[in-house]
């Protein structure tokens, strides 16, 4: 099962809603789809969108890692001497997350395949049915309670809520017009995408916890390379502190889990490089007893049907943040993840369960 051929080609989707957090806002989803084809002639699939202000990755920086770099050091190789191939793909190159999370999703679809299982089921099979928060963009007042009532309408009834693009007192009466839309049973998570200082966050989550707001965690309150002030949060308040940012690699994830500067870990594939690091974050995570989230950039439902195979697989990861391709105007697939509301079902297919990539979204 050697590597025949790896392609690749840009897609874009708009979305039906702008997308604004406390680093960025984005109305169209822009990737690079890469395909790997095998001399057996199974085909697997992967996206990397560019995510500059997270990954420091662009499209064309994606794109030349891919073709440049990792593709002539793959082809030929047999993915059935597999810990090979993803020791190279990491070696190739230093960073360059989303470009290597390509190539890796596309690695595992072919792998699952050849093994006749849902990638979900080759990687250890946990669960096959995922429920998905749904994200309240950074807004005004009103329009984050506007936004509430009508996600909470659609079926969602666990919430991520964008903060710190403003100041701190801004950020709690947007939490407040939150919660007073969504009533008193809708889970509120809150994203402040490293939006705060150590100080303003242990004063806002006071004040939010004083007040009776009931958030279930606030994620990434402070600068990715602030351990000492994640910690600080983590020490000073009594909601749970979720690092995001923080944690791209296992070197970080075990800063983070031996300084307890969190209680719990988010892993996205773009982050990480992909799925063969991910499992061991999730790995070294639960013998420390710290659950897991799996999230995702501003992808489709290719890198998404990916993120879900490898969440709902594993035990130790509990909270999904999965509704980028709900932010679409159209669905860029045919085949991969389904949708129901809030629910995600995984497909009964062999590998990622891509049938075909929709050519109106295909940019060359």
């Amino acid at each position: 099962m050697k590597l025949q051929a790896i392609e690749t080609f840009r897609i874009s989707a708009p979305l039906h809603t702008p997308f604004k957090t406390a680093l960025r806002t984005v109305t169209v989803a822009e990737s690079l789809v890469v395909k790997v084809t095998c001399d057996d002639g199974t085909v697997g699939f992967g996206e990397a969108p560019p995510t500059h202000v997270i990954t420091g990755e662009s499209l064309a920086s994606i794109e030349t890692a891919v073709e440049d770099i990792i593709a002539p050091n793959l082809l030929g190789m047999s993915l059935l001497e597999r810990e090979r191939v993803f020791e190279m793909l990491h070696r190739l190159i230093i960073g360059n997350t989303s470009a290597k999370a390509a190539i890796d999703m596309a690695l595992y679809d072919c792998l699952s395949q050849y093994a006749g299982m849902p990638l979900y089921q080759f990687l250890g099979g946990y669960r096959n049915l995922l429920e998905t928060d749904y994200t309240v963009s950074v807004n005004t007042v009103e329009e984050m309670a506007k936004d509430t009532v009508r996600y909470i309408k659609n079926g969602f009834d666990a919430l991520k809520v964008k903060v710190g693009k403003d100041d701190i007192d801004m950020d709690i009466k947007r939490i407040q017009a939150v919660r007073k839309a969504a009533g008193t049973d809708i889970l509120i998570r809150l994203d402040a995408n490293q939006g705060w200082k150590p100080k303003e966050a242990v004063y806002a989550i006071r004040k939010m916890e004083d007040s009776g707001l009931n958030i279930e965690l606030v994620e990434q309150p402070v600068k990715a390379h602030d351990l000492a002030g994640l910690k600080q949060v983590k020490e000073q308040v009594d909601t749970p502190i979720m690092a995001d940012e923080s944690v791209f690699s296992l070197f970080d994830a075990r800063q983070v889990l031996e300084t307890e500067s969190a209680d719990l870990i988010n892993i996205k594939l773009m982050k990480s490089g992909g799925i063969y690091q991910a499992l061991k974050i999730a790995t070294i995570a639960e013998s420390y007893g710290v659950e897991c989230m799996v999230g995702s950039m501003i992808e489709t439902k290719i890198g998404i049907t990916a993120a879900c195979h490898f969440a709902a697989s594993q035990k130790n990861v509990t909270r999904y943040d999965f509704d980028a391709p709900l932010m679409l105007a159209d669905d860029v697939l045919d085949g991969g993840v389904q949708y129901q509301g809030k629910h995600i079902h995984l497909p009964s297919a062999t590998g990622l369960g891509i049938k075909e990539i929709k050519k109106q979204f295909i940019n060359n």
